[in-house]
Order: structure tokens, then sequence, then C-alpha cells
């Protein structure tokens, strides 16, 4: 049996673009994507920490460094400039990569510029 499995998470990214009318997708600074090991092209899936929508798109290169995370096309309507979201990627593993998987997990600032890495989420306490 295979398991679907958090392959990467750019935590609590700030949108700076909602461009309706651009060829759909979400634009990201190509230093995350590069961070992340997301991949142009590659399913991604966005959480919007400020309105709860949750929705699928792919990823497309912005420039590196710039900060830019650009919610496209029909996206656009479920996320503002402003809001803080969370995009992640997830991969198909066998048992045998399960064992030792390890996501790459990004944690941003106020304008997208990474701030730290780890690969393991904290274990939640009462």
């Amino acid at each position: 049996m295979q398991s679907i499995m958090l392959k990467a998470k750019l935590h609590r990214a700030r949108v700076t673009h909602s461009e309706l009318e651009y060829e759909g997708s979400c634009a990201i600074d190509g230093n995350l994507l590069d961070t992340a090991g997301i991949r142009e092209y590659e399913q991604i899936e966005i959480y919007n920490i400020t309105n709860g929508e949750r929705f699928t798109t792919y990823a497309i290169r912005a420039e590196a460094d710039s900060g830019i995370i650009s919610v496209n096309g029909a996206a656009a309507h479920k996320a503002n400039p402003g809001d803080r979201i969370i995009i992640c990627a997830y991969g198909v593993l066998n048992p045998q990569e399960v064992a030792n998987h390890k996501p790459i997990l990004v944690y941003v600032d106020e304008g997208n510029r990474i701030t730290h890495t780890r690969n393991t989420i904290p274990v939640q306490v009462a």
C-alpha cells in the first residue's frame, strides 16, 4: 500500500498579488521553490489562514528573492494580497520510503524571506 505524505511546506507565506486575469496557478519566489523542493508545475494545496479557503493549483516560478506569492486565475477569488497562507506539496511513497521520509518545512517572515527550515513539526501538547 502507498501513502500520500507531506513533501514540502511553505508556512505562513503572505500573498503579495492576486491576479484574476493572469493564466492560472500560483507564482512563488524561485528561492522558496528551490529551498522547499517544489518543482515548477507541481500540484500544490493552498490553505488560507486568513479566510479558511482551501484549494488546489500548481506552482510556477516567480523571480528569485522577490518575495512574490501571486495567486492567479480562478484561485484569485480565494486569496487576497496580505492573506497568510500555507502552501503544501505531497508525494506518494511506498512503505519503505515512508519509514525514512522527512518533509522540508520552510518558515518565512512578513516579507516571505526564509527565517528557518526544519523537517519535523513539534508535538502538539495540551
